[in-house]
């Protein structure tokens, strides 16, 4: 099948010829056709295998052909939860469009916002967002969602399952009830299936591979080794392997800071990304890295999802994600468009459980290697540390947690509590979802 075969315009196959495409992938093929039909979809496929080019050449088939308003009010919203991916979105947008009257924007925080509302004043059919840059702008009245057509969530499962559900609601509190609404993923759980089902109106699933799998061109190895040797370790592979180009995953900001400036004093030149940066140091250190200046990028799972650097050789997680279906976004960074790749994991005693986990989740054991000098500590614990809960379930734990005890500690807080203390919680209820808007996965 090509892409002649899926009734896109010309214009938008000179662009998609241009990029150097010639056979759609199959979440492509079976999601596009679904779209420009108008359906809402809910679809499913392996990071690295086009789910963005599947969602933004039917939109803009659908944007082109409509009519044209002399304002341009916003028609097409994508929200994305980092600020990486919003920009690698806007990038395909602008590739796409690039023979059709189609304007696009990027908004997300961590930078000034005042360009981007000049973007916005001077009209953009298609805005490209992270929730919280989006809400403030919106509640500035710097914007409007009222002619929205097509919403689009990218990410969808890390959007509803990571605290940005309520904002998701507020959002589609300020569309038109009738738009055409896309969900798109590489990992969707149940649970996610049944939020998601909230948002669309009789929705056609699309699964292009089995759920959470990864993609068959990337080679999956595990070493064994004790906690303290693993930095000796990565630094050995890098520098005996001759790795060029290397993408590492930390769990912890300071983790990523701590683990860069000692590849810095083994003389392999490294940079870190993570949500302390500021959004200029990001942007340089992603460019340096994709650039090969920079031979080593150690991050935090914002880079798990949106970076899209064509032929990345080597992913290692230095350490593994609390959360399974994370490992399935990090070592998608590599693999990408039918290219091989190579995926390493570390990992020490307290993280067998998380192995584990992951192994259960992709259907695939890894296989493992241990290398003399570097092997694991006998003694070593072999309970991880607690694993992270979606924030959903931690807001409940949390919640419950933070209030005082008092006399009526025993009673139910729902039904039992004083109105004070309720205004209590819902205020900290506000300071937590403020707090979350900084953090690594907001705008």
């Amino acid at each position: 099948m090509s892409f002649n075969s899926l009734g896109l315009s010309e214009a938008l196959l000179k662009a998609v010829s241009k990029q150097g495409y010639t056979t759609p992938s199959p979440i492509q093929q079976k999601a596009i056709p679904l779209i420009l039909e108008g359906k809402d979809v809910l679809a499913s496929a392996q990071t690295g295998t086009g789910k963005t080019a599947g969602f933004t050449l039917p939109m803009l088939q659908k944007l082109s052909q409509g009519q044209q308003m002399r304002k341009r009010p916003i028609r097409a919203l994508v929200l994305t939860p980092t600020r990486e991916l919003a920009a690698q979105v806007h990038n395909n947008v602008k590739a796409y469009s690039e023979f059709l009257d189609i304007r696009s924007a990027v908004i997300f925080g961590g930078v000034n916002q005042r360009p981007q509302v000049a973007t916005i004043r001077n009209g953009v059919d298609i805005l490209i967002a992270t929730p919280g840059r989006l809400i403030d702008l919106q509640s500035q009245g710097l914007l409007s969602l009222a002619k929205i057509e097509i919403l689009v969530l990218d990410e969808a499962d890390r959007m509803l399952d990571m605290g940005f559900l309520r904002d998701i609601k507020k959002i589609i509190g300020l569309m038109p009830t009738r738009r055409q609404n896309l969900l798109f993923s590489a990992t969707f759980s149940k649970e996610i299936k049944k939020l998601a089902g909230e948002f669309l109106h009789h929705p056609v699933l699309v699964e292009a591979t089995p759920e959470n799998s990864t993609v068959d061109a990337i080679e999956q190895k595990v070493y064994r080794v004790a906690k303290a040797l693993k930095t000796g370790l990565i630094i050995k592979l890098i520098s005996e392997g001759n790795w060029q180009q290397v993408l590492v995953f930390t769990r912890t900001k300071h983790g990523a800071n701590k683990l860069c400036k000692k590849m810095i004093a083994a003389g392999i030149s490294a940079a870190a990304i993570h949500g302390n940066k500021s959004q200029g140091a990001r942007t340089k250190a992603l460019a340096g890295f994709k650039s090969n200046k920079v031979r080593v990028l150690v991050a935090t799972d914002i880079a798990a999802r949106g970076l899209d650097i064509p032929l990345l050789p080597h992913v290692v997680n230095f350490e593994l994600p609390n959360i399974s279906e994370d490992y399935v976004h990090r070592i998608g960074r590599t693999g990408r468009a039918g290219a091989s790749g190579e995926a390493v994991s570390l990992v020490c005693g307290e993280e067998r459980g998380y192995l584990r986990d992951i192994e259960k989740l992709i259907g695939f054991k890894i296989p493992i290697e241990i290398v003399e000098g570097f092997e694991p500590d006998p003694n070593a614990p072999s309970t991880p540390p607690k694993k992270k809960q979606n924030q959903r379930n931690s807001r409940r734990s949390n919640s419950k947690n933070t209030k005082p005890k008092s006399k009526n500690s025993g009673k139910s807080n729902d039904n039992n509590s004083s109105g004070s203390s309720k205004r209590s919680g819902r205020n900290r209820n506000r300071n937590r979802n403020r707090n979350r808007r900084n953090n690594d996965n907001r705008g």
